[in-house]
């Protein structure tokens, strides 16, 4: 049935071993959605940053110019 079938196998030598039990339930439950979106969301920031040192880079700012540095500070 459907429920079965979504119910996690546990083998038989597991139901005797408490740590084969214990990785067969983590097995059972991990969710790795969650980890995929925090690793897109790592990967977003890091291109982000990848593209502000780029553009700053093409700038050549004059760290002297407050109204560089003012300007920069605005994005």
């Amino acid at each position: 049935s459907f429920v079965s079938s979504r119910l996690p196998f546990i083998p038989p030598a597991a139901s005797t071993n408490p740590k084969a039990a214990l990785k067969s339930k983590i097995v059972a439950e991990f969710r790795p959605q969650s980890l995929i979106d925090e690793l897109l969301l790592y990967k977003r920031s890091e291109d982000q940053i990848e593209l502000k040192e780029k553009q700053l880079s093409t700038m050549r700012v004059d760290v002297c110019s407050t109204e560089t540095l003012k300007c920069l500070k605005g994005k």
